[in-house]
């Protein structure tokens, strides 16, 4: 991230890392320690896109095209979907735990 977080947003930021490599998980990697890393690149945008509260369907958008577009994969909406909302679930609750 290059920046210092706070204990919130790195508490956020760790859930957000182990959604995409466990949750939303494409390629089907997460059973590999050494993928641990594979999704990375997609970190930074998905949790500055949690942290501004952008729309589901624009956060659910960004990793439909990432499937597709870069990863040249169908698109698993539903699965994506899945991921938005946990993820927003984990911003509600870091955001009640870090007033």
């Amino acid at each position: 991230m290059g920046s210092k977080l706070s204990p919130k947003d790195n508490a956020l930021y760790k859930s957000t890392d182990e959604v995409l490599h466990y949750i939303w998980d494409p390629i089907g990697v997460a059973g590999s320690p050494y993928a641990r890393d594979e999704y990375y690149g997609y970190l930074p945008q998905v949790f500055k896109m949690i942290i501004n509260k952008d729309k589901t369907e624009t956060i659910v958008n960004y990793l439909v095209s990432v499937e597709e577009k870069t990863m040249g994969l169908s698109p698993n909406k539903e699965g994506a979907i899945e991921v938005v909302e946990i993820l927003k679930e984990y911003k509600d609750k870091y955001d009640e735990e870090y007033p």
